[in-house]
């Protein structure tokens, strides 16, 4: 079960999360496949945006107003997928955990949706989304 902190509840009562499991037999430590895709997704990036830019992306817009209304300042803690996004502008690369959670980095940072997996095997418990203290 997945529940709301009450004060992230009050903050932003019409919050919504999707949940999706995925099963995953083994996770490789890389893929060649997804190496080549980090470098065609790194060239649309930097072909896309622009650091001046991202602040006027609309989906990046409407996380940082979200974190505006956390009480949040966005332009210290990022949304991820912009992070990710900025990282790239900045001459960086996407980093490299192993092909799950790089799968999952590429697609957060092409849908510029915040994506984030978890190992279900290591979770016990009720799930709750709360303030980081």
């Amino acid at each position: 079960m997945l529940t709301f902190e009450s004060q992230l509840e009050s903050k932003v009562p019409d919050l919504k999360v999707a949940v999706v499991k995925v099963a995953v037999e083994r996770v490789e430590d890389s893929n060649p496949k997804l190496e080549e895709l980090k470098k065609a997704v790194i060239n649309e990036v930097r072909s896309k945006y622009s650091l001046e830019s991202l602040k006027d992306v609309r989906i990046f817009r409407c996380y940082r107003d979200f974190f505006w209304r956390l009480g949040i300042d966005p332009t210290k803690v990022r949304p991820a997928s912009e992070a990710l996004v900025r990282r790239i502008l900045q001459g960086g690369s996407i980093p490299t955990i192993n092909a799950a959670v790089d799968a999952i980095n590429l697609s957060s940072i092409q849908t510029e949706i915040v994506i984030d997996a978890f190992d279900t095997a290591k979770i016990s418990g009720e799930i709750r989304i709360k303030f980081a203290s």
